[in-house]
């Protein structure tokens, strides 16, 4: 948790502490105790961004029987049965282990009839030994499909007793069917996603933490049919990796515009590679250096700002062996969009999470840093700045020139995020060479008007690439759904005076956004571009993560 006296940053090298939830933080220290967390000063930008500690909390498969749960010196006990197949009104058969809740079951046996409800727990009851009981449902269906959901709702649920009952340990016992590699990578998953708390701009009282005692979830074979205990293993190792990238996304996209500007986002770009034990490398281009490669677009954008901007290129190389594929993957970097001479009207105290793509990208570098895939090269790239006003900033009318020679004619200055990408897009495409480039963008409302804040839009040119991240949507619970690239919608980017402008009409403006940005890569390289302007925040919750374990699953 922030504490006064510290600097903001990723994870600097140099003092280690331990909280009181097993966690773990590095920071510097930058004075005395009653020094105020600077944000920035009157002459400066801030240049680092402090990350909230992953929890350590561990989740392990014990192949002792489940009859030792009762002897376990668990705080809490949670038995986890699946219903009696499809048949609604099929009584829930209540597992022996389970009798101490019988007479409690009966006053709550309406809401287990299947078990068909995945979720549905009785209260706890406290034991005799002062520990405590409960019974979770798993739903009446056993296959993949409804057991990766129905882990989901247990770690939710898990989640939930550990937060009301400040539980330190949790023993779970269920089913060997239920016990495979993909529903506990689900779990685990979805368990660190619900424990995650972002403390680092609170202070005194209002610092909390609802998981600080958790220490472990073990699961127990109710049943004496466990298989994959390795397979197990390594899915939960591999959740871990998955709960760090999309927490580090959470943490980027909550964070505020005085704190995450281009200077502090590439400041965590340096502390991933420098984290990665070597397979990841960070190089980082200034105005000078992109004015160089002739990107007008990008840079027509960053001149409104007073925060240079930075152009961030992240490389991860297998370890061991060649890679025999090379991937781009290109987010969207807007830390702060006011929307230009064009100002925004409405939500502009959102527009901190418009640099979305380009967390989601970095999330997705430190879950591969963790995971380390082999036979894959992947370049993570951000052209990161800010949308603002000043007497540099460009204005409607202006025509910008790419760094591939197309000439852009601004319409409109909040259609800004197209021109950053439009360079991301040609250095990826031609400077770093690669086969096939994802890009994420929180790019248009008229995405979110067509499939609302539940799920992103995907446009694609080529077909295996679609499927692939279609897989990974299903595999990641990141919802995508693709989306036409109808080219005659082309007609409505044509300039009067330029190659193009940079606003289409007024209909279909997702697609034509989606359009221009196809105008910066080859024709015939494979292509897909994701807008997650809609899931990308929840008015609940703040930050969702949405992005990083989609981009990871892919790989």
């Amino acid at each position: 948790s922030l504490r006064r006296g510290l600097v903001p940053s990723f994870i600097a090298s140099g003092a280690t502490t331990q909280s009181s939830r097993s966690t773990t933080r590095l920071f510097s220290v930058r004075g005395g105790a009653d020094e105020p967390f600077p944000t920035w000063s009157f002459r400066q930008p801030c240049k680092t961004v402090e990350i909230s500690p992953v929890p350590t909390t561990s989740v392990t498969v014990s192949t002792s029987p489940a009859s030792s749960v009762s002897s376990t010196a668990t705080s809490l006990k949670i038995i986890a049965a699946y219903g009696n197949g499809e048949d609604d009104d099929a009584d829930f058969v209540l597992p022996s282990q389970a009798e101490p809740l019988a007479s409690t079951f009966e006053s709550f046996r309406e809401d287990f009839k299947n078990g068909t409800s995945a979720g549905s727990a009785l209260p706890v009851v406290t034991l005799p030994d002062a520990s405590r009981l409960t019974l979770v449902a798993l739903g009446g269906d056993k296959d993949s499909k409804a057991t990766k959901a129905a882990a989901k709702k247990l770690a939710s649920s898990v989640a939930g007793f550990a937060k009301s009952h400040k539980a330190t340990s949790i023993s779970v016992s269920a089913p060997s069917e239920f016990l495979t590699p993909e529903a506990l990578k689900a779990f685990t998953v979805t368990l660190y996603s619900e424990m995650y708390t972002d403390n680092r701009y609170r202070s005194g009282e209002d610092v909390k933490d609802p998981y600080e005692k958790l220490e472990s979830v073990t699961f127990y074979d109710s049943d004496g049919g466990l298989g994959d205990v390795g397979g197990i293993e390594a899915a939960v190792s591999q959740a871990t990796s998955l709960a760090a990238g999309s927490s580090l996304t959470k943490d980027l996209v909550n964070s505020p515009p005085n704190v995450l500007n281009p200077l502090s986002l590439a400041s965590c770009a340096r502390q991933i590679a420098s984290e990665s034990g070597g397979c990841m490398k960070a190089k980082v281009m200034d105005a000078k250096e992109c004015e160089a490669m002739g990107m007008g677009a990008y840079l027509g954008v960053a001149r409104g700002s007073e925060t240079e901007p930075q152009f961030i290129h992240l490389t991860y190389t297998p370890p061991k062996g060649e890679a025999a594929k090379k991937l781009g993957i290109v987010g969207k970097g807007l830390t702060f969009d006011a929307g230009g001479y064009n100002i925004k009207t409405a939500m502009m105290e959102l527009m901190k999470f418009d640099m979305g793509g380009s967390a989601a990208v970095l999330g997705a570098a430190k879950a591969v840093s963790l995971i380390k895939p082999e036979n894959v090269e992947i370049h993570f790239i951000v052209a990161s700045c800010e949308n603002m006003i000043n007497e540099k900033a460009m204005r409607p009318g202006d025509i910008l020139t790419a760094s591939n020679g197309k000439t852009i004619e601004v319409l409109n200055t909040d259609a800004e995020g197209r021109l950053t990408m439009a360079d991301a897009l040609v250095y990826v495409d031609k400077t770093v060479g690669a086969d096939k480039i994802i890009e994420l963008s929180t790019l248009t409302g008229a995405c979110m008007v067509a499939l609302g804040d539940g799920m992103a839009g995907l446009w694609a040119t080529d077909d295996d690439l679609a499927t692939g991240l279609e897989g990974a949507s299903k595999e990641s619970g990141d919802k995508i759904w693709r989306m036409p690239l109808e080219d005659s919608y082309r007609e409505q980017l044509k300039s009067k005076i330029a190659d193009m402008s940079n606003l289409g009409g007024k209909y279909g403006g997702a697609i034509t956004a989606a359009l221009f940005l196809t105008n910066f890569v080859d024709k015939k390289k494979p292509y897909a571009h994701v807008d997650i302007a809609g899931p990308v925040w929840s008015a609940k919750s703040g930050a969702t993560g949405f992005g990083a374990k989609l981009i990871t699953e892919f790989v």
